[in-house]
């Protein structure tokens, strides 16, 4: 069988990893004095399982809200007698200077530090620890590490730990003091964002053998001193620096350049002119180029070969056909080649086997995987394009696409635009035209990452589009594993008394769906967040607006479900004037059919709570039951329903009714009347999962009409929806019951002769099972 997209299964090295970072206590360590967290005496690990061990830890910090952080969990790699780490990535405001210290000892070669706002000039001490050994280190993003903390010098108060309380912004005195003096191994340094008080010149000056290099963001007041590493350097990044003549004549001296960038954010923001006199010098200079990114450049026209001397046919990679005029003296195709926000990207013959651009599906995937970690910017703009592809036109590499959106909303979880560009994208990309194509694994990555959007964003278009993409998927099987996460997000949604009505809509929808067709106990767990609560909330905030809308109607729809089979729930629901809102909306929306059907429903859920019955059997409440009967509200709905409430309560026998009015008798008469009325035939708008409710009225002398209500809803169900409802009824010990109503003397007629025929119609059903004579049944609703 072919495997759907993204049904790569985890290796057992990162399910394992996973385990372990998740019950620290019970795999790798134990717990000292202070609940501080340490290694067991008995345990070494190499640097492969080391550094797995803290890189994941880091996604698991960023991406699953589930995972609680330890502290000192870098201390558990302070000993590199015990752990051995080689290769770290760190992101985001998390780190602090204490997690980069604890690990000082070791001997790294990468270290990638990535937007660590919180790290002050005490980690570039610590930075020094590792000169000997450091082959690539990243600094991007982390301009406070090039700041004192409250103007402190960089080798002084090195334990305080009072310092690490102190936000960045109190750090203002640059720290003059460091320089990469003694770090000889280091190759390739990426110092993306540093401030402009820092002298890049200076601050490089001490390192000889760089061969990749990364000043995105800086701001150079001279280019010559780049040529220091002129016969080393393979690859260097300047993106939205500010170019110049004098900037492009040193580039050119890189003769050993693999891989230029020189783009910009955007052509609004540029000044400079890109020229074909530039560009052929590049290309004649750079002989070793495989990869080259001018995106965001203003292009002069005399760059591009006019549209009627293309070179006709297909497109074509081959540099003689170039339709950019420079790239025709390449020996060879670029790799790589950068040409987004560019007019270049819409040219026909582009000689590169991977090109960033707006002009296609292909060239816009590109841009998000080649700008996503460094350039949300782009990004950012980027999967807006693809949003608008997979909207109007069709995503034809949808795996990548998920992909690529999924890896931008984990690694830029705290970036608002791309979370909302990111969550509309995957609105299109998981709905019904493409969801045929994904595995499990992929859609449960979606939820994931949707999830996270929606904690941490109340914004309403985040909220909205993340709603809108959980509608997309089969409620509430493929949203099970994240079950309670995904109640409680929704429950925080429709908290606010006053919230965006088209949230609080899906939002509704999404809970009532939840709750239907599922176990009790998730019922219950649910109940316990508040469900009951906040659903009789906006039914409050409804009725105030005199508005019975989708949301009442859902609402009413999410109570009648969550409420079936759960006695706790039904408590609730009484407890929080559940009671009181029904009388309210029956008297001010005495026409709405689908909210009647919905509200006794519900009622129906707690009648069949013996302990709870008491509560309803009131004057008011059993004319209003009994006054129901007459409805020919949605079909029979609210007339069986009616009829069902009172069925369950005049079970409890005469002796409870305690009321003169309205007499006992009088409402069993309308009972009867009501289920001879009705049409044995009618197609129904609600789904038993059990008949345990309705079978124990079967046998019994108590209340003869409540077994003919019993054994009429039975024909009902077996009769129209046989395929269904025959093997529920036998499973659950049905055929007996309903032969001691035959036996019984005090059961009616009609009752006995309809007993029969349910049991016909099973026996029937067992002799030939494929019958399906009155079609599917139409779910609205789990039963209530």
């Amino acid at each position: 069988m072919a495997t759907k997209a993204g049904d790569n299964p985890d290796s057992l090295m990162t399910l394992a990893t996973v385990f372990c970072l998740r019950n620290l206590r019970k795999t790798m360590c134990y717990q000292g004095l202070r609940d501080k967290l340490f290694l067991r005496s008995d345990i070494f690990l190499p640097s492969e399982i080391c550094d797995k061990l803290v890189n994941t830890y880091m996604e698991l910090v960023h991406t699953d809200s589930n995972f609680e952080p330890e502290e000192g969990f870098f201390q558990l790699f302070s000993d590199p007698r015990s752990t051995r780490l080689t290769r770290v990535q760190l992101r985001e405001d998390f780190v602090r200077d204490r997690d980069l210290d604890a690990i000082k000892k070791q001997d790294l070669i990468e270290l990638h530090l990535t937007y660590c706002n919180s790290l002050s000039s005490r980690s570039l001490k610590t930075l020094t620890c590792f000169r000997e050994t450091l082959v690539s280190l990243c600094l991007f993003g982390c301009s406070h590490i090039f700041y004192r903390k409250g103007g402190a010098p960089l080798a002084c108060n090195e334990d305080s730990e009072d310092e690490e309380e102190e936000s960045p912004a109190s750090r203002q005195a640059i720290e003059t003091d460091f320089n990469f003096q003694g770090f000889n191994r280091l190759r390739l340094l990426n110092l993306g964002g540093l401030p402009d008080e820092v002298d890049a010149e200076a601050l490089l000056k001490p390192l000889k053998s760089l061969t990749s290099l990364d000043l995105s963001h800086v701001q150079l007041l001279g280019a010559a001193f780049l040529t220091q590493w002129k016969d080393r350097l393979a690859s260097i990044v300047l993106y939205n620096v500010d170019l110049s003549e004098e900037l492009v004549n040193t580039m050119v001296e890189l003769v050993n350049l693999r891989h230029l960038d020189i783009s910009r954010e955007s052509r609004r923001t540029s000044k400079f002119k890109m020229t074909r006199k530039i560009l052929t010098a590049i290309v004649q200079r750079l002989v070793s180029l495989v990869s080259l990114d001018i995106s965001g450049h203003i292009m002069l026209d005399n760059c591009t070969v006019p549209h009627f001397e293309e070179a006709m046919g297909r497109p074509s990679i081959e540099p003689c056909k170039s339709s950019i005029y420079p790239f025709q003296e390449l020996k060879r195709p670029l790799q790589f080649l950068g040409l987004y926000d560019t007019t270049l990207c819409n040219v026909t013959h582009i000689p590169a086997y991977k090109v960033t651009g707006s002009k296609n599906e292909d060239q816009v995937l590109n841009a998000i995987e080649a700008y996503t970690e460094f350039r949300p910017e782009l990004a950012h703009r980027a999967i807006n394009q693809l949003f608008d592809i997979a909207r109007i036109q069709h995503c034809s590499q949808l795996l990548r696409a998920l992909q690529l959106v999924i890896a931008a909303l984990k690694c830029h979880k705290y970036d608002k635009s791309i979370q909302v560009t990111g969550s509309a994208a995957l609105f299109y990309l998981t709905n019904t035209e493409y969801r045929n194509d994904q595995s499990v694994r992929l859609r449960r990555e979606v939820v994931q990452v949707v999830l996270n959007g929606m904690e941490q964003y109340q914004e309403v278009t985040v909220q909205r589009n993340c709603c809108l993409t959980l509608c997309n998927f089969s409620i509430p099987e493929e949203l099970e594993f994240q079950y309670s996460r995904v109640n409680q997000l929704l429950l925080k949604i429709l908290e606010p008394a006053r919230q965006d009505e088209s949230i609080q809509r899906i939002a509704v929808h999404l809970c009532n769906a939840l709750v239907c067709q599922v176990d009790n106990h998730h019922k219950e767990a649910v109940g316990k967040m508040g469900f009951v609560k906040t659903m009789l909330n906006l039914i409050q905030k409804k009725l105030h607006d005199r508005m019975c809308d989708q949301v009442m109607e859902f609402s009413w729809s999410a109570l009648w479900n969550i409420t079936d089979e759960t006695p706790d729930n039904c408590q609730m629901f009484l407890n929080c004037r559940g009671m009181s809102l029904f009388l309210e909306c029956l008297q001010e929306f005495p026409d709405k059919q689908e909210l009647h059907r919905n509200m006794l429903g519900l009622l129906g859920n707690v009648a069949e709570v013996r302990a709870l019955r008491s509560q309803l059997l009131t004057p008011q409440f059993i004319t209003v039951f009994s006054n129901l009967l007459d409805s020919k509200a949605d079909g029979i709905e609210v007339s069986y329903n009616a009829c069902g409430v009172l069925s369950h309560i005049m079970f409890d026998g005469p002796e409870v009714w305690s009321m003169e009015e309205p007499r006992r008798e009088k409402v069993m008469e309308k009972m009867w009347d009501a289920i001879q009325s009705w049409d044995v035939s009618s197609r129904r708008n609600i789904n038993y999962r059990s008949f345990e409710p309705i079978l124990r009225l079967l046998p019994q002398n108590i209340s003869p009409v409540s077994q003919h209500w019993a054994t009429w809803a039975l024909y009902n169900l077996v009769s129209v929806y046989p395929s269904k409802y025959c093997p529920l009824l036998i499973k659950e010990g049905g055929i007996s019951l309903l032969e001691k109503v035959l036996e019984l003397e005090s059961s009616h007629p009609d009752t006995k002769d309809m007993a029969r025929k349910v049991m016909e119609q099973c026996e029937t059903f067992k002799e030939d099972p494929m019958e399906t004579n009155h079609g599917q049944e139409v779910n609205y609703g789990q039963r209530g």
